[in-house]
């Protein structure tokens, strides 16, 4: 429950009160779609590689790759996971939720990289096309819709709320549309014996893929960089302080991820009258309930004397 106590930070205040909501909720770790995942991507990617291989197929291959960024992906996913549940320390005051965010950008940079490679690999093969096994290639990229389909709907629910497991979701989904591809790859190339075709559905699919991770990479980039998580207007939630009873102003008010499920906010809530229990503890569940902000630190001045952080300009 939110608590407020004296607080002091050396900005020349009469008074500060201190609204705290610690009361967080962990999501779902997902620990078995993680194990499973991992195990069934694994063992796929053994059997692509080997009949990618036989079948001398560069769409074949792609999926595998995909496959083995998806067990790496995963793995790292979990790791986050695990370690956003370890209690906090004297070093990392706010716990190792962070890792989260770090799993998040790692997953969205490494799939685009692999998508790069494979693409590469597909437009040389434009100019020495070789034969491919479309029956095979058929056969094992059907298997791969379907677990890899299965892993996505492991992950599907969710990947809305927490960043980290929609990469893992994301890596899951472009597996099986990359698998879809495949196999229309196959069917064309057995009906008509074009193999330009395997290159180029590859490119295809490869392109929906980036165009699907982006809005990962760039929701991780911005969360390592401290931005207001998306779904929180600050203007909003500045509107909502200042309309509570008494407060005459907001300023210092900073609003960041502490993970890619957790959001802290700060501010400074300028109130002549002074404190108020019920105000702070009002405004903790306030914000958690409008703004899923679960961590709340808010700092109440009389306005007798001025803030050194008031002005935005400061940080």
């Amino acid at each position: 429950m939110a608590h407020q106590h004296d607080h002091h930070d050396g900005h020349d205040h009469d008074h500060g009160g201190h609204a705290h909501a610690g009361h967080t909720h962990a999501p779902a770790s997902f620990g078995k779609a993680f194990a499973i995942g991992i195990g069934l991507n694994a063992a796929f990617v053994l059997m692509e590689v080997g009949f990618g291989i036989a079948s001398n197929s560069v769409a074949l291959l792609a999926d595998a790759g995909h496959n083995l960024s998806d067990a790496l992906g995963l793995g790292v996913a979990w790791a986050a996971v695990i370690l956003a549940r370890r209690a906090p320390t004297a070093r990392f005051t706010y716990g190792l939720g962070g890792t989260s965010i770090l799993a998040a950008l790692f997953n969205a940079v490494f799939l685009l990289v692999v998508v790069g490679g494979l693409s590469w690999e597909a437009i040389l093969r434009f100019w020495t096309p070789e034969p491919i096994a479309g029956t095979t290639v058929i056969v094992v990229a059907a298997c791969g819709i379907v677990l890899n389909g299965v892993c996505a709907w492991l992950f599907a629910s969710g990947g809305k709320d927490d960043l980290n497991v929609r990469g893992a979701f994301m890596h899951m989904a472009a597996d099986a549309l990359v698998s879809l591809g495949v196999v229309i790859a196959g069917v064309i190339i057995v009906l008509t014996g074009w193999h330009w075709i395997d290159p180029a559905i590859s490119l295809v699919i490869n392109a929906v893929i980036i165009g699907g991770t982006w809005s990962l990479l760039t929701g991780s980039v911005s969360m390592s960089l401290s931005a207001v998580p998306a779904g929180i207007e600050t203007g909003q939630v500045k509107t909502y302080l200042r309309s509570l009873p008494g407060v005459s102003d907001v300023h210092d008010l900073h609003i960041w991820p502490m993970s890619t499920t957790e959001t802290a906010l700060t501010a400074h809530l300028v109130r002549p009258a002074g404190l108020d229990d019920d105000l702070l503890a009002g405004v903790a569940h306030e914000l958690e309930h409008r703004f899923k902000i679960r961590h709340a630190t808010i700092q109440l001045e009389n306005g007798t004397r001025a803030c050194k952080l008031a002005p935005a300009s400061v940080v």
